[in-house]
């Protein structure tokens, strides 16, 4: 499987004498990792993290039930996450990614 990503940097969305558009993805409450940057997400609730772009390589941390997983999602897939629990994650090739993270409906 293969993907493709394409992204445009702020200032190139800027128009003379106004300022800079913020890019669409973002307004809409996600989230963007650069390539090479990482994070860590604990979830205070049960939430979902939904990818929205891109791929992301993520860590699951060792529970009682399972041991620490490492998972490659793409865009429109998600990952429940229990109240508690936390996981890392940094895109899985050198486009970057953009994701959200809600609490669970």
């Amino acid at each position: 499987m293969s993907a493709a990503c394409t992204t445009t940097s702020v200032s190139s969305l800027a128009l003379p004498g106004r300022a800079a558009a913020v890019p669409p993805a973002v307004r809409r409450g996600a989230w963007q990792l650069a390539a090479g940057q990482a994070t860590t997400l604990k979830a205070a609730r049960a939430s979902v993290l939904r990818i929205r772009q891109g791929r992301l390589w993520i860590t699951r941390d060792a529970t009682a039930q399972w041991g620490s997983e490492d998972l490659v999602l793409g865009p429109g897939e998600s990952l429940t996450v229990q109240a508690g629990q936390r996981i890392v994650m940094e895109p899985w090739d050198g486009y970057g990614a953009t994701y959200s993270w809600d609490v669970e409906a």
